[in-house]
């Protein structure tokens, strides 16, 4: 096939029924910074060096891979003016310590005085307090043109009913799931959406809960532990933030056995990691040999 022909990275997912589950990333907490203007595929980089300095995308990265903190650039939906402050937000997204607070800054040089491992580590009391949930879409087309072709019609869609609480943002990992969305500080990650699949999450997230369509997973965590957190509330149909929680996972090569607390029982879940045995080209992302997860086993344990 040419390279003409071949279809972008989500839409080979689809085509090879690829689904999201147990893909979320390892983001713990957030730093979101606005940036009005074009967005090139280095925008972040551009940005965080400007504001931070030399070398700043390199310890940003070390500080995603460390303690879970990501940088990410966002925007308004829609053609918007520079304003006269950009709009800067911090947060934390682990359960029990949620926050997520509108920094205080003048211009993007206020940043390099922020204590970043302490937002990485600590619960607040950087700046003014939010009452999120902020919903933030992957938009970025010159990162890859799935974001941008399947990222913002959700944005669109979502900003006419919450307006305030709509962002795009760069990449925060998994295309090939576009469109993507990512609660804060709430910490859940979906793919894979449309406009009309992506007003229930939005509407889930305004209750403290979490949607179960489309569910990519809990941020910051295992895959397997994503993976038995979803089956478990599948089955008992709880979908408050944290009434399903999993425990360590102990994993032996591609399986994985978990305990998974579900309000007051304990589930134990065991989990294997296999490839589909199917394969694809992309124009995106060249060979794709995707994976799935199975649950092979999920009964009760012990009573909490």
């Amino acid at each position: 096939m040419s390279a003409t022909k071949l279809p972008h990275c989500a839409a080979l997912a689809r085509q090879l029924g690829e689904r999201p589950t147990g893909t979320a990333s390892r983001i713990k907490s957030v730093l979101l910074i606005e940036h009005t203007g074009p967005w090139p595929v280095d925008v972040r980089e551009r940005l965080l060096t400007d504001a931070f300095g030399p070398g700043a995308p390199e310890r940003m990265d070390e500080l995603h891979v460390e303690l879970g903190l990501r940088s990410l650039v966002i925007r308004k939906p829609g053609r918007n003016a520079a304003p006269s402050r950009p709009t800067v937000f911090a947060g934390g997204c682990r359960p029990g310590r949620r926050w997520l607070e509108r920094l205080d800054i003048n211009d993007y040089s206020d940043l390099a005085a922020l204590d970043l491992p302490a937002i990485a580590e600590g619960t607040g009391g950087f700046g003014e307090p939010v009452d999120g949930p902020l919903l933030l879409v992957c938009v970025h087309g010159r990162k890859d043109a799935c974001c941008a072709m399947l990222g913002r019609p959700v944005a669109d869609a979502l900003a006419v009913q919450y307006p305030e609480r709509t962002w795009q943002c760069t990449h925060f990992g998994g295309d090939r799931w576009a469109g993507n969305l990512l609660v804060a500080p709430h910490g859940f990650m979906y793919g894979q959406l449309d406009p009309s699949s992506a007003e229930p999450v939005a509407r889930a997230a305004l209750r403290g809960e979490v949607a179960l369509d489309n569910l990519r997973g809990r941020v910051g965590t295992d895959p397997f532990a994503q993976v038995a957190e979803i089956a478990v509330r599948e089955r008992t149909g709880l979908l408050g933030l944290d009434e399903v929680m999993a425990g360590p996972v102990h994993a032996d090569g591609n399986q994985a056995t978990i305990e998974v607390r579900a309000g007051d029982t304990v589930f134990q879940v065991v989990v294997r990691r296999r490839p589909m045995g199917v394969h694809g080209h992309s124009l995106c992302s060249g060979e794709a040999h995707p994976h799935r997860f199975d649950v092979l086993d999920l009964r009760t344990a012990v009573p909490a």
